[in-house]
């Protein structure tokens, strides 16, 4: 897998290449790009990029003074971007949403976004998990959640991250999100320093209200059987940005990308190909 340096440390990605319109995706704590897998093959035309951004489930702790806050892990995304000198980017997130923060930057690199059923306005982190936050705040509470998630019944809870969709979570991808905590203290470290680090509910307001600045256009795709993003988040995010548009998706939760794949990938290709990012398709 290549790596980047940036000001945090370093920072493993994936590229599936290719000189079509430039997606970067983020993804939710302590996640990898693996979240993504089933929907990425079904963007042919694109090229793609997926960082493993230092949520938890990363492998190269980062540097111990690195900001690794909301606002810090959106900023590292807009270096990523400079780095790898990506243009007109379009950014996708899902689940973690303080990638939109990006925007507020005065200096970016994005052309357009796609939020699905992600955090937004105050609901940083998610209800289900703000306990899990307060665990991260004790010593050793990392530790013990990791380890907590290796019981299946924990796992699979519906106000956890089995709530998260309704096919269920693989077991694989759930250890491998969850290793780097169990076994690295510095990646512990890490994990607690995102999980902790949301500012207040009146911080996290201004920030919304002023992402009506950004002009670019934006696709929000909603879940409606979602336990973590309110439902009614879904249209007031689409009404915050002035060219939002919303699509809501059924028979899945804040996982769309791992319940509903192909329909996901539909609802990206047609908006990116409505906003002026089409495919490049070798020989069409």
């Amino acid at each position: 897998m290549p790596q980047v340096s940036l000001s945090a440390g370093v920072i493993d990605y994936q590229d599936t290449g290719g000189d079509g319109p430039v997606l970067v995706f983020g993804h939710g704590m302590p996640m990898n790009g693996k979240q993504w897998r089933k929907v990425v093959p079904l963007l042919p035309g694109y090229r793609c990029l997926l960082p493993t951004l230092p949520l938890g489930g990363h492998l190269e702790p980062m540097r111990p003074d690195a900001d690794l806050s909301h606002r810090g892990v959106a900023r590292l995304l807009g270096e990523f971007m400079e780095r790898l000198d990506l243009r007109d980017c379009t950014l996708v997130l899902n689940d973690w949403g303080g990638g939109q923060f990006l925007v507020l930057e005065e200096r970016h690199r994005v052309a357009r976004m796609v939020l699905v059923a992600c955090e937004a306005f105050d609901n940083f982190p998610p209800g289900p998990a703000k306990a899990a936050a307060a665990v991260c705040r004790v010593p050793g509470g990392v530790l013990l959640t990791a380890r907590l998630m290796e019981i299946p019944a924990l796992r699979k809870a519906r106000r956890g991250y089995g709530g998260m969709s309704v096919r269920g979570i693989p077991d694989e991808l759930m250890d491998e999100w969850f290793t780097p905590a169990r076994t690295s203290r510095a990646i512990r470290r890490d994990f607690a320093k995102f999980a902790t680090s949301a500012p207040g509910r009146g911080t996290l307001l201004d920030w919304s209200e002023r992402l009506r600045e950004f002009d670019g256009p934006v696709l929000v795709v909603w879940a409606t059987e979602d336990r973590l993003m309110p439902r009614e988040h879904g249209p007031r995010l689409a009404e915050l940005y002035p060219r939002g548009r919303l699509v809501e998706i059924a028979d899945a939760s804040t996982l769309i990308p791992e319940d509903q794949p192909g329909r996901l990938a539909q609802e990206i290709t047609a908006f990116l190909t409505e906003t002026g990012a089409r495919p490049q398709i070798p020989g069409e």
